[in-house]
């Protein structure tokens, strides 16, 4: 009889069960997977003893990747919510409340990131400190906390006392009961029961992407002066529908309302490309309101992101967790813009006022408002609150205990229930959310209530209304033709030279609607229009090749084949409603002429063609982005054999021809081919490249400023990504004859003390490595790492008062991964002494992160600094 049970859950995804050991896994964890669980059966209600609870997984393994095809693979928040709370493994007097902890698996770096990720998604700010710095009054932060501890049954517990942990490594390591897993490759595991195995695969294919539960329809929906567009009223377990958010439409700008699991799905089929987004209001940093939000940072342009301080940093310290990057990284990829509690805040127009509301994280409900003839029309977005018979129950006089006084509860009751236009409600109920019946004698004009996966019952009807995803409130309708005042922004964008009275020769042309799954151009034909994209999402197929690039609003289709006359190279299928301006190839080439834009066009087409087809670039890059691009990149050649670096120039350098070989000293860790670009850590972080560069060939070089970059955050992702992942290829790499840990001189930060004191660090660690590895005694390796952590927190003291006395930036941020680098160590002596040993490449792995990965990053950037003080 067959052990071990393997099943395909989604793309990514995949259920193992060995039913005889009590295991029962999910491997791969992006977006709405206990949605996918449900659909398959995988998760069921069941009861026993009296107590209605679900089935599910115990075990969760996490992808080596964090990140695939754009989306992120590992968001464990809600699969392990699901087996605490409805499966019932953590709740008191549960018949599945065994002992036994769920169990999360994979690698160290992204088991780690995870548990840090989920005790931010559990509680946000965990201190009065931390929210005082947010610039909340201290006599606030206090109240919060009282109500944070209540939500939390009066303490704020580490991750690991809710789960277990496993790290898997390339050799065989047990899971329970018999049931080993070992890593086979990048993202390929195998599991092994007696003498069965399993492999599963969690590598995304070539054109493969995450999916979505449930399907969306298509919408084509009208840009109005102000109104909101329903895109999600379920919650996090509803299996047939978005979780809860709003698209809001102002004066024909697009802005979101929290972006949840798989949002990028529901734009598509409301017609509107992630590049339309100008700004995401946000409420929480829950999951089903979180989850897409790391996606927005990997577009053409800064979002505008829009909460008070107080959501922003528990944000911020979620993302920091998630993606392991420094919180401050949440600047580089939003355009912040911090709203003040309780006051109307204007923005371009529109007014919003964030309220707060009591949850388990911090959380801030909006109310929006736009003049029109007969005064302010207003919008409440009330995601997430909480019932009023639950917030009774934690009124205390006592100041000293968690709970809330009679004051804050009847200050949430009168913000609760001010009157809107439209007024969106949570009714999830439970603990943490709202009840309808609070709502009976809201004198609000319309009331939706939504964050629930039940049937309403006749008593809800009765207070207030649904929304079918894609339907829409007009607030205020638009007499103003929006689309047509997008396509000429999208004309000065690309022609920024060019005269309005002459852009509007282009503009005076229709503007075409095209049906989802309608070809818009097609390959091999030569077409009398070309089209600018306004609306929607547009794909660009090049069969015979691996190309399949999602083109958004502002891409021109079809523009060389209409100005040349030549046939398309490619072909373009609408992937959702489309509004394009269509343009004759005749007018076009007129108008080209008239403006003496022909050379340049043919110039930066050149251009543009190759970075498109390039992994850095070729990726929801708007046109007018496109274009700045292509205009400020310059083209290099070189011989055969020359070597050079990067050191004094902020450039990306990318492969157009021939190959270049990256070495370290001697060394060559990897030949770059066309398309492949290097410079990433001068971009970045103004550091001199650890690397040299040799033409293997003659060598033809596209040289992008880096300052073009930067706003970029797709781009700037993927440098990070590269930077990343090359300077991992340095820690693994070491030759033979040579010791693991040895001091390059490219590791240098130019400050003569700290690099000493750097080397000492090198050669300690060395001898600590060989100690364990050669199976030297419990004394000699107990010295050895005594020495190594007395040594290293002189060492950090040191580093610290250098970076206080010269004030330091990054300062809060370096002393922080000093403390933590500390406690990883101090664990490691934990466990010599109480396990007697730790495996060569375990010690490895946390010696290269804490003495080399500390000092390539943060320790250079720290470096730098000083030397423009004036330190050496």
């Amino acid at each position: 009889m067959q052990k071990i049970t393997k099943i395909k859950v989604a793309t990514g995804m995949y259920w193992v069960e060995v039913p005889q050991a009590g295991l029962y896994m999910l491997c791969g964890c992006p977006a709405d997977s206990v949605k996918f669980l449900m659909k398959r059966g995988l998760i069921a209600t069941r009861t026993k003893d009296e107590v209605t609870y679900e089935t599910g997984p115990n075990a969760l393994l996490l992808s080596d990747l964090l990140v695939q095809k754009g989306s992120f693979a590992n968001l464990a928040e809600f699969p392990l919510l699901q087996m605490l709370y409805r499966q019932g493994m953590i709740l008191p007097d549960h018949p599945n409340n065994t002992g036994a902890k769920p169990l999360l698996i994979g690698s160290r770096n992204q088991v780690e990131s995870q548990m840090q990720y989920i005790f931010r998604g559990n509680y946000g700010l965990v201190s009065e400190e931390e929210m005082i710095r947010t610039g909340l009054p201290s006599e606030q932060a206090r109240e919060a906390m009282r109500l944070k501890l209540r939500f939390a049954f009066g303490a704020i517990r580490p991750t690991d006392m809710l789960l277990d942990t496993l790290y898997v490594e390339d050799d065989p390591v047990e899971i329970r009961n018999g049931v080993f897993i070992q890593r086979r490759g990048l993202n390929v595991f195998e599991i092994k029961y007696g003498n069965e195995r399993e492999t599963v695969d969690l590598n995304l294919g070539l054109h493969e992407q995450y999916g979505l539960p449930f399907s969306l329809g298509f919408h084509n929906i009208k840009r109005e002066y102000f109104s909101v567009i329903h895109s999600g009223e379920g919650d996090g377990w509803d299996s047939n529908r978005q979780c809860v958010s709003s698209v809001l439409v102002f004066q024909g700008k697009v802005y979101l309302i929290d972006a949840g699991p798989n949002f990028l799905h529901s734009l598509m089929a409301l017609g509107i490309s992630v590049n339309e987004i100008d700004g995401v209001f946000h409420t929480h940093s829950h999951d089903d309101h979180f989850a897409g939000l790391p996606t927005l940072m990997r577009t053409d342009h800064r979002i505008k992101y829009y909460a008070t301080p107080l959501v922003r940093s528990a944000v911020m310290k979620k993302i920091s967790a998630l993606l392991s990057i420094d919180e401050e990284s949440f600047y580089d990829y939003f355009d912040v813009h911090d709203l003040e509690f309780g006051v109307w805040n204007t923005i371009a127009g529109l007014e919003v006022m964030p309220i707060f509301s009591p949850h388990p994280v911090e959380t801030n409900i909006f109310m929006f408002r736009a003049l029109w003839n007969d005064g302010f029309h207003t919008y409440a977005h009330y995601e997430d609150i909480a019932a009023f018979e639950v917030l009774e129950k934690m009124v205390t006089d006592d100041e000293s205990e968690p709970g809330i006084s009679e004051e804050f509860l009847q200050q949430v009751k009168e913000n609760y229930l001010i009157k809107a236009d439209l007024k969106k409600i949570d009714i999830g109920g439970g603990l943490i959310h709202g009840n309808a019946e609070d709502f009976r004698d809201d004198e609000s004009d319309k009331i939706m209530l939504t964050h629930t996966s039940r049937e309403l019952t006749a008593e809800e009807k009765d207070i207030g209304s649904g929304a079918p995803f894609g339907t829409v409130d007009v607030l205020i309708p638009g007499f103003q033709n929006y689309v047509q005042q997008s396509a000429l922004q999208f004309l000065k964008a690309y022609f920024p030279s060019v005269p309005d009275y002459e852009l509007n020769v282009l503009l005076n042309n229709p503007v075409i609607t095209f049906n989802p799954e309608s070809i818009i151009v097609k390959k091999g034909l030569v077409h009398k229009e070309m089209y600018i994209i306004i609306t929607g999402n547009v794909e660009l197929i090049q069969t015979g090749t691996s190309v399949i690039n999602m083109l958004s609003a502002g891409a021109f289709v079809g523009e060389l084949s209409g100005l040349m006359g030549l046939p398309s190279n490619a072909t373009y299928r609408a992937a959702s409603f489309v509004q394009a301006l269509q343009v004759s190839s005749s007018l076009y080439l007129e108008f080209v002429k008239r403006n003496k834009l022909y050379a340049d066009i043919e110039r930066l087409r050149e251009n543009e063609e190759f970075i498109q087809g390039t992994w850095l670039f070729g990726e929801a890059i708007s046109y007018p982005v496109q274009n700045t691009i292509a205009k400020g990149l310059e083209w290099r050649r070189y011989p055969e054999g020359q070597v050079f670096t990067t050191e004094g120039y902020s450039a990306i350098y990318m492969v157009k021809n021939g190959q270049l070989e990256r070495c370290v000293e001697e060394s060559v860790l990897e030949t770059l081919s066309p398309g492949d670009f290097f410079g990433e850590e001068t971009v970045l972080y103004g550091l001199p490249s650890l690397f040299s560069f040799r033409a293997a060939s003659m060598v033809e070089l596209c040289c992008i400023p880096g300052d073009l970059l930067l706003n970029v955050p797709m781009v700037r992702w993927k440098l990070y990504e590269t930077f990343e992942k090359r300077k991992g290829s340095i820690l693994d790499h070491h030759l033979a004859d040579r010791p693991v840990f040895f001091w390059r001189s490219g590791y240098g930060i130019n400050i003569k003390t700290i690099d000493m004191q750097h080397r000492l660090l090198f050669e300690k660690s060395n001898d600590l490595y060989t100690a364990v590895s050669s199976g030297a005694g419990p004394e000699v390796v107990d010295d050895t790492l005594d020495f190594l952590i007395k040594y290293t927190e002189f060492h950090f003291s040191d580093e610290e008062e250098s970076m206080k006395e010269h004030k330091y930036p990054g300062f809060e941020n370096h002393s922080q991964k000093h403390r933590a680098l500390l406690s990883d160590v101090r664990e490691l002596r934990k466990r010599l002494k109480t396990e007697g040993n730790v495996a060569g490449d375990q010690m490895l792995t946390l010696l290269k992160v804490w003495v080399i990965d500390h000092i390539l990053t943060d320790d250079r950037k720290f470096g730098r600094y000083l030397n423009a003080k004036g330190v050496y």
